[in-house]
């Protein structure tokens, strides 16, 4: 089993040598697994515990003050399971695996996703907030009214936490947002994985930092956040809005169907990516044709994106 994977796209982080040996756990964790579905559940599993990461535990809080995970996940039989917007579900990934696993279904949302995660034995109700991520929220003087108020209060806001990636940019105010308007971003986790013949994709965030309750960003989403075919798989991470308009790991995989490598068709992705939306994102990439280091591929375009990849 080969298998990478990412601990989302963003600032270059505070702590890089202890998140690094997180990741190298968990594609360690992936590459022991019996099937490339297996693979990725277990080795995103690893990162939806730890709290350095985006999803589950330490995920980026909503404007409510809720933590809501996202997930989803594909394999190169076309069979796809996502789940999104369920507060307190530490594994959505598993609650992906399930609609696809469980159901004719290939999208659950909500409390009926959350309520489906408990029928098959994936822990709810875990505490997804944690004292930095609480305390964080709080300093941010938090919305009480409507869903105007809370609109308000995240123009501001949405997406300028550090989201457990590192210090966001300032553009020289102080409020963390760049020039553009437009928030740093850092979000997401995930992992691709093949045994030279299948090949599966996760991808799981608790999203932006400060949007909107009940916002559900390109992480669930068939094409945005993960990708997966016959010619291989792809896992994104980033600016969440952008990458559902462009379709980035439908864009990745779409070069290995032309013949690209891996690492060709992810930086060609995020060029591309770039040049449309002008937007930080990354990609990870896993060819199940291609042999050693040539297998997998990744490319981002913000400051920083740790990956590891591990083989059995």
């Amino acid at each position: 089993m080969r298998v990478i994977v990412h601990g989302g796209a963003g600032g270059a982080p505070d702590d890089p040598e202890p998140r690094q040996a997180v990741l190298d756990e968990a594609a360690a964790r992936g590459a022991d697994a019996a099937t490339p579905l297996d693979a990725v559940e277990s080795a995103v599993a690893v990162l939806e515990s730890d709290p350095r990461f985006n999803a589950g535990v330490g995920g980026a809080v909503q404007s409510d003050g809720v933590v809501r995970t996202d997930a989803g996940v594909m394999t190169s039989d076309r069979e796809i399971g996502a789940a999104c917007s369920m507060p307190g579900v530490e594994h959505a990934a598993s609650v992906a695996r399930i609609v696809r696993d469980e159901t004719p279904h290939v999208f659950v949302s909500g409390e009926h996703a959350v309520k489906l995660a408990a029928e098959f034995g994936v822990e709810t109700g875990a505490a997804l907030l944690t004292d930095e991520t609480r305390e964080r929220y709080e300093a941010e003087d938090p919305p009480r009214g409507g869903p105007r108020e809370h609109l308000d209060w995240l123009a501001s806001r949405f997406g300028s936490g550090d989201d457990r990636a590192g210090e966001r940019p300032d553009d020289g105010d102080g409020t963390g947002v760049e020039a553009s308007g437009r928030a740093s971003d850092h979000d997401t986790v995930g992992a691709v994985a093949t045994d030279g013949e299948r090949v599966a994709a996760v991808t799981s965030t608790g999203g932006r930092s400060f949007a909107l309750a009940g916002r559900v960003g390109d992480v669930p989403q068939v094409g945005s956040g993960f990708f997966c075919t016959e010619a291989g798989g792809a896992s994104a991470t980033g600016a969440g809005e952008d990458i559902a308009r462009v379709t980035l790991s439908r864009r990745a995989v779409g070069h290995l169907d032309d013949g690209l490598g891996a690492q060709e068709a992810a930086d060609r992705a995020i060029a591309e990516f770039e040049g449309l939306t002008g937007s930080g994102a990354g990609v990870i990439v896993l060819d199940p044709t291609a042999a050693g280091a040539d297998a997998a591929g990744s490319a981002f375009n913000t400051e920083g994106m740790q990956t590891s990849v591990a083989h059995e």
